[in-house]
């Protein structure tokens, strides 16, 4: 039973890499499942904490295996990364002191609200046509545009880490808005400052000692596979395509979160 257990760990690791290189949400995956396999050894009260910091650890060099299969658009948006790395590292280290020291409900009341408004955003985004800028895109944002895309990171960060699952969707519908470039261009912003937002998790829970890595390290080589296959994939399909597959991810997250308030209530 072990055996399959971490079978069964592994292969929702490696969808979860491939998911999250798209778009985000692989934490949806990955968390039940190891809620699941810890509840009987951990006890239920402390198998969500441990199930969230595993998650987190097991996920991150998915995130930056995704980052590589993307390196030739990263280039191309490297001053988006300059800009939002700093707010990502902050509201990360942030988010991952909160896990212990607040009750996940504070944060679960928003989050279906947050994706659905992402993935509706996102929509918006794709049906209203845009006019293409002349020119350097630098000058084509205003400072307060600029400056609300910070805060905005800032948020999301603090809830990606403290939990978060869809904080790719919530990211991309305000790179879509700033009008960054195609989908491959705000994926590949995406899995950077993912990588940074849940790295710094990874570096709190290991002090906290809240990560089971005798699974952490076997999903994470999965997640690497399935990061890398993932972001290799979504550049070899008309970028147009894989928005409407984000946008149908986001709102399918939006969806469950909202089913799981539903049944809890």
């Amino acid at each position: 039973m072990a055996d399959l257990s971490l079978l069964w760990l592994c292969l929702t690791a490696l969808l979860a890499g491939a998911i999250n290189a798209i778009a985000g949400g692989g934490t949806l995956l990955t968390f039940p499942a190891l809620i699941a396999a810890l509840t009987p050894i951990r006890g239920a009260a402390f198998a969500a904490v441990l199930a969230n910091a595993t998650s987190t650890a097991a996920l991150v060099p998915g995130s930056m295996a995704s980052a590589w299969g993307y390196r030739q658009k990263i280039d191309q948006a490297r001053r988006w990364l300059v800009l939002l790395i700093g707010p990502s590292l902050v509201g990360g280290t942030i988010g991952s002191l909160l896990v212990t020291r607040l009750p996940a409900q504070y944060f679960a009341v928003l989050v279906p609200w947050l994706i659905l408004l992402a993935a509706s955003l996102l929509l918006a985004d794709s049906l209203i046509p845009r006019r293409k800028p002349h020119g350097d895109e630098s000058s084509t944002h205003r400072p307060g545009a600029i400056v609300g895309l910070v805060v905005f990171q800032f948020l999301v960060s603090v809830y990606g880490g403290y939990f978060g699952a869809g904080i790719g969707i919530l990211m991309l519908s305000s790179l879509a808005l700033m009008g960054i470039g195609d989908i491959n261009r705000m994926n590949a912003v995406k899995t950077v400052l993912t990588a940074c937002i849940n790295g710094t998790s990874v570096v709190v829970f290991m002090i906290d000692k809240k990560i089971e890595w005798s699974y952490a390290l076997p999903m994470a080589l999965c997640a690497i596979i399935g990061g890398y296959v993932g972001a290799r994939a979504a550049l070899r399909v008309h970028p147009r395509r894989v928005r409407w597959l984000v946008i149908a991810i986001g709102f399918g997250l939006a969806a469950f979160f909202f089913y799981r308030q539903w049944t809890a209530a």
